[in-house]
């Protein structure tokens, strides 16, 4: 009986989808709680979270699935329905679908409360390369920042927080570009520091 010669065809790396749609969202509303860009500009937000911030991380997501990778479907998904979540605050708040004058302090426990789950996916990423170690860092420093500016009212941390999502976002395109470029000329071109912390 002749051997037979099993071909298996790439597999396209879904990391590199779900962090630039990650990126751009944040950094785009990272530069709005940092004042960079004014607080009328959140409604340009909302569809961008939505459509490519939520979505496709979401798509991410289960396409990690599929290839057995639970820390990116966890992280994908989790964060393409923070966007869903963000997007649909703003929406149904701003069109008085739901009241939350009353709500005190809720939303920036939200926040906090997305900081912890940041902060266990973090200790994960001693193992990732390092590009995701500094990403997670950055973001869940980031929501405790946004998330007890909030709660206190002190413009002076969210405005902290933006400056520090602005870091990460911009990390995470960095990421995504870089596992897009190194893939497609065979080779490292931009480096993610691949070694990871712990071995």
């Amino acid at each position: 009986m002749a051997d037979t010669k099993v071909t298996v065809a790439p597999v396209a790396n879904p990391a590199a989808l779900g962090l630039v749609a990650f990126g751009l969202t944040t950094v785009l509303l990272s530069l709005i709680n940092a004042g960079v860009l004014p607080p009328g500009g959140e409604p340009v937000v909302i569809p961008l979270a939505l459509a490519f911030g939520g979505l496709m991380q979401i798509f991410a997501g289960a396409f990690e699935f599929r290839l057995g990778n639970t820390f990116g479907m966890t992280a994908f998904l989790s964060y393409g329905a923070f966007w869903w979540w963000f997007a649909l605050l703003l929406l149904l708040a701003g069109n008085h679908w739901i009241d939350i004058s009353a709500a005190g302090p809720t939303v920036g426990v939200a926040l906090l409360l997305w900081g912890v789950l940041t902060l266990y996916l973090w200790i994960s990423t001693f193992r990732l390369p390092k590009v995701l170690f500094l990403i997670f860092l950055t973001l869940w420093v980031t929501f405790g920042l946004l998330g007890i500016g909030a709660i206190q009212h002190h413009p002076g941390l969210s405005h902290l927080g933006g400056w520090l999502g602005l870091v990460c976002g911009s990390l995470a395109l960095y990421a995504s570009f870089g596992i897009i470029t190194n893939e497609t000329f065979g080779r490292t071109v931009v480096p993610l520091g691949a070694k990871p912390f712990l071995s």
